[in-house]
């Protein structure tokens, strides 16, 4: 058993304005611990060894600046050297350390040296270091790109090894206005970023996925049974025959595929999930020349969230087939058939319209094509045109809105189970979370401000690995949580072991390093620290423990 000792304020003597101050360290400690107790400083070091005269390592400035992301407060990565202005700088970072070598330089030259070495090479040592000692787990790989949106012109890089392009593209985010660069990210069933590369901003969505599977695989040392799950971009015939039969992947088949289209709206029996509200089919098919499982599914809650759009679509359907009928209606047909069958074509393609009745209305018409009722001596000739009120099909409308909600989800993985399926794919929102997290309001890397195309993708990087620490250190936590039987009280009071670790940092808001000068020693104490953080900090070890002066002594 152990007790967490600490010094505290009120043991020393009166003090004064003049001998004492005091600086934030909040949750920054906390942060600072996983970093060292991943070992990502040392592997910084090994491959971007400081070889000039600067106060500070590139490690120091690297782990600055994921201080400066997971920062969660109002000051930005393009005001990096304010940020330190009221932290405990010499804590964090090491005796002599002040808020003063924090500049815009040494990010920059920091930057520069992250593209020398190439951005995705640098996250692959640290990721790999840290697989050596952590266990979390390579058994899905959640593969996904989104874009990011910047302002202003980029410089173009000069050399031949130039990675990315600033320029427009399919923006996600609906800012056709703005350039961008795009963001591939491959993370495992718990959210955790094993790989990140930065690509141009006009990069093809189809092209990225295969690339990316295949660079993990290089990579990475996998030695569990993988399957790499990505959206239906992925999904082409070339992509499933480069990867072929052993590459194990789930993804979504294009609606655009016949045979998806056929499976979406036909008539099979599906059979309730464990997983509530949803309902399963399952089924063998052929595309790219790979034998494949597909899982039709339907989701009640998807099918409710969809019926909302589609109704409020309808009105919008309805409109746009009126004037279209309008526009058929106005035309002028040489006989009856063809104007017959020109109708019925069209409601044909419109299935939630039908006609009352399809009138076909013969006019005769001037051949000199003058204005006027046709006289004895004018050669005519008969037209046709077609008429019939329009009606909504409810019965058609009904049968639409119970298709809705509904999904193809296919495999390569013939043995695996047709829910094992689905829950595996379901975990594809691991990635997409953590896009939503480096793109936050509140985490502040993610502004992009630099105006040369190769720190972008540097800084992209930096970006990546604030969420990799973040992830890892919510992941280890859990994991403490569950292993010992402890918890952790919610914002409702309620203990969990799930906790987020924005809500854990969020515990963390008082801590502060307070300083003070007693007989011309200067002596440092961290105050603030509750019953809630001590118990927190046990749980991540002594790594984390020293920024707070904690020491662990074994009771007797």
């Amino acid at each position: 058993m152990y007790r967490i000792g600490f010094s505290l304020l009120q043991q020393i003597p009166y003090t004064t304005s003049d001998n004492l101050s005091s600086r934030q360290i909040g949750h920054l400690g906390l942060v600072a611990g996983i970093i060292d107790e991943l070992g990502i400083t040392q592997v910084l070091d090994q491959e971007l060894p400081k070889t000039r005269n600067h106060a500070l390592s590139h490690s120091d400035i690297i782990k600055a600046m994921i201080l400066n992301g997971l920062g969660f407060n109002e000051r930005r990565v393009y005001m990096f050297s304010r940020f330190f202005d009221n932290l405990a700088t010499e804590q964090l970072f090491g005796p002599g350390v002040t808020p003063n070598h924090f500049t815009d330089d040494t990010i920059l030259r920091t930057l520069d040296r992250i593209y020398e070495y190439r951005s995705t090479d640098l996250f692959n040592k640290i990721v790999l270091k840290v697989m050596e000692k952590m266990a979390f787990g390579t058994h899905l790989l959640h593969a996904d790109t989104t874009t990011f949106s910047v302002h202003g012109e980029y410089e173009p890089d000069d050399d031949e090894f130039r990675t990315i392009t600033i320029t427009h593209g399919h923006n996600k985010d609906h800012r056709w206005d703005l350039k961008q660069f795009v963001l591939a990210m491959v993370t495992n069933q718990h959210g955790i970023p094993l790989f990140t590369q930065p690509y141009s901003g006009n990069e093809s969505d189809k092209k990225i996925p295969l690339e990316t599977i295949q660079k993990v695989k290089e990579n990475l040392n996998i030695t569990d049974k993988a399957y790499y799950v990505a959206d239906s971009a992925f999904y082409t015939e070339h992509n499933l025959k480069t990867l072929g039969r052993h590459t194990f992947w789930i993804s979504r088949p294009p609606a655009t595929i016949d045979k998806v289209k056929s499976l979406l709206v036909s008539d099979v029996p599906m059979i309730p999930a464990n997983i509530e509200g949803y309902y399963l089919h399952e089924c063998y098919s052929e595309y790219g020349g790979i034998p494949q499982k597909w899982v039709l599914v339907f989701s009640e809650k998807g099918r409710q969230a969809r019926e909302k759009t589609y109704v409020r679509n309808l009105d919008k359907r309805l409109k746009t087939a009126q004037k279209s009928w309008r526009k058929l209606s106005s035309k002028e047909f040489a006989c009856e058939p063809d104007a017959r069958m020109a109708a019925e074509r069209w409601f044909s393609e419109q299935p939630f319209l039908s006609p009352e009745k399809i009138e076909v209305i013969p006019t005769v018409k001037k051949k000199n094509k003058k204005r006027g009722r046709p006289g004895k001596q004018d050669q005519v000739a008969i037209v046709y045109s077609v008429a019939s009120p329009l009606e909504v099909n409810t019965e058609v409308i009904e049968q639409e809105k119970s298709y809705l909600g509904r999904f193809v989800v296919a495999t390569n993985d013939l043995d695996l189970d047709a829910e094992q399926v689905l829950l595996y794919y379901k975990g594809q929102q691991s990635v997409e979370r953590g896009f939503r997290f480096l793109k936050d309001n509140s985490f502040h890397v993610a502004p992009v401000f630099l105006k040369k195309e190769s720190r972008i993708g540097a800084l992209s990087m930096i970006m990546v690995l604030c969420l990799f620490v973040y992830s890892v250190a919510e992941w280890l936590l859990r994991a403490r949580l569950k292993a010992t039987g402890k918890s952790v009280k919610n914002q409702l009071k309620k203990p969990i072991q799930n906790p987020t670790m924005k809500w854990i940092f969020m515990l963390f808001m008082r801590p502060a390093e307070v300083t003070i000068s007693v007989n011309s020693q200067i002596r440092r104490f961290i105050v603030n620290l509750d019953e809630v953080v001590t118990e927190i900090l046990e749980l991540m070890g002594p790594a984390c423990q020293k920024y707070y002066f904690l020491r662990v002594t074994r009771e007797m």
